[in-house]
């Protein structure tokens, strides 16, 4: 049979192509052909029309809402999360089998639904559980705000290397003093002082939008197109009274649960015209801001206050608990909502005005980036160790696994883990951990919120980064061993089943 899939997650970087790959190469194995669009953080490139008619089925493998869905109306479809294409293609596969054998195909939506749609892309399932849609609305926002961390948290670091080389020693606080208005009237392309304060500059508008965009998209999430102007808002609020990323959850979640309400109230005819357009967004504003302004804002800045004097005030058995913790947490589901949750904490800690070269959020985030490398590279070093206790898939995904985990890419792993979730998820947690833990404890910093091993002239003490980071792949290689070992069934039988992964 001929299938064309489409295939998206949250944050369109990993599990989208991982995905894809999964269905192309299973297809191929059962005598299918499947042809993917990737709708990833890079754009996608859509489907030729002509492969789309000749398709006996559909495969949607999205956390996210399928852009243009509208072309593939007509087609038996099955629709999955990106996770099961990830874990187990062939189920995805046999289900899009049933479905064109069942036939006949569903009647083609309407003519409004066929309509390609510029709006942001969003996924979350009307029957869910109440905990699966308040994960979908976070990941939502999360999704659309790492962009604007990654670009705004590098440039800053940038800046303050290239200020240091211009200024000297004090060359981080320097840079901090060059105004957007001395930029603006005397630029100059030859002063390195000035390059420095542009990448600063550039930075921070970038790192500014992290909250009112956290906000805004969970809120677009819940309400669609009505949440975004009260979420933007209460999100922007939330930045001025000082309530940080905690303020901008509870503006995201206001503003969008206002927005859904309001849009619903019964009004005459002649007034519905107007309600998505002056109404909804006028009323929503008003209460989400000034509920921020005057009743959540202030003892959510408290709330952000005691947490930072209590981050700044992390030392020795402490810091390493924590290093520990958010190490196991982003070695505890690769990429998923608990490992989001460890990186979103620590990226937000980078948008602490004034933060010093030795500060607390600095070391977290060394911490939960050498974490997140682990697993990745631990599986790929267990691979080379004990090649007999890895199929042959499984150690082609290890030489790919290497580079994935070098540039704090978690989901690596994922191949590993869809085959043999407890070993290689415990080992994952126990070797995150470990370096979590360490990193803390050798005192490294980090002011990019991405990049692996790509952005080590950003790291303090880059060499004890580094042996984190060995050290803990090491004790994820060895756990993953040792419980491989035990287990009863030869690898070989697992054959099969690899050629899938």
């Amino acid at each position: 049979m001929r299938f064309v899939a489409v295939t998206s997650c949250p944050t369109g970087i990993a599990h989208t192509y991982m995905a894809a790959e999964a269905l192309e190469q299973t297809g191929k194995a059962a005598g299918h052909e499947v042809v993917v669009e990737t709708q990833g953080a890079a754009g996608s490139v859509p489907l030729d029309p002509e492969v789309i008619a000749a398709a006996d089925g559909v495969i949607f493998a999205a956390d996210l809402e399928v852009q243009n869905r509208g072309r593939f109306a007509g087609k038996p479809t099955v629709d999955v999360g990106v996770k099961a294409a990830v874990h187990d293609a062939a189920a995805v596969l046999a289900q899009a089998v049933a479905a064109v054998e069942a036939g006949p195909a569903p009647a083609p939506p309407s003519a409004d639904e066929s309509v390609p749609t510029a709006a942001p892309a969003t996924k979350v399932e009307a029957g869910a559980s109440t905990a699966t849609r308040v994960r979908q609305w976070l990941m939502t926002g999360i999704s659309y705000m790492i962009p604007f961390v990654a670009a705004g948290g590098i440039l800053i670091a940038l800046s303050f290397i290239l200020a240091q080389a211009a200024w000297g020693e004090h060359g981080a606080v320097e840079v901090t003093q060059v105004s957007a208005d001395t930029l603006i009237h005397e630029f100059s392309v030859v002063s390195a002082q000035h390059w420095a304060a542009l990448l600063f500059v550039v930075g921070g508008a970038a790192f500014g939008f992290l909250v009112p965009v956290l906000a805004g998209f969970i809120a677009y999430a819940i309400a669609d197109r009505p949440g975004i102007v009260p979420g933007f808002v209460g999100g922007a609020i939330a930045v001025t009274v000082g309530a940080g990323f905690l303020g901008g959850l509870a503006a995201g979640f206001l503003g969008g649960f206002l927005a859904l309400w309001i849009s619903r109230w019964p009004v005459p005819k002649g007034v519905r015209g107007v309600m998505p357009v002056v109404v909804i967004p006028l009323l929503s504003t008003l209460v989400t801001g000034g509920l921020m302004l005057v009743v959540l804002g202030r003892p959510i800045a408290a709330l952000m206050d005691a947490l930072t004097s209590w981050l700044g005030g992390l030392s020795g058995q402490s810091a390493i608990l924590l290093g520990v913790i958010l190490g196991a947490m982003m070695g505890f589901d690769l990429g998923g909502p608990v490992n989001k949750v460890a990186y979103v904490f620590a990226t937000t800690g980078l948008a602490t005005p004034g933060l010093a070269a030795d500060a607390a959020q600095l070391k977290i985030m060394a911490a939960v980036m050498a974490a997140g490398m682990v697993a990745p590279l631990g599986m790929a070093l267990a691979t080379v160790v004990r090649k007999a206790l890895f199929s042959q898939a499984e150690r082609e995904n290890g030489k790919a696994a290497w580079l994935l985990g070098a540039s704090f890419i978690s989901e690596g792993a994922i191949p590993f883990a869809a085959l043999d979730p407890w070993r290689v998820l415990a080992s994952s947690i126990v070797g995150s951990a470990v370096t979590g833990g360490l990193v803390m404890a050798f005192g490294s910093t980090l002011r990019a919120p991405h990049g692996g091993v790509w952005v080590a002239p950003l790291i303090g003490n880059p060499f004890a980064f580094v042996a984190a980071v060995v050290i803990g792949a090491a004790v994820c290689a060895g756990v993953v061993i040792v419980l491989k070992s035990l287990r009863r069934a030869p690898v070989e039988a697992a054959e099969p089943a690899a050629a899938h992964a």
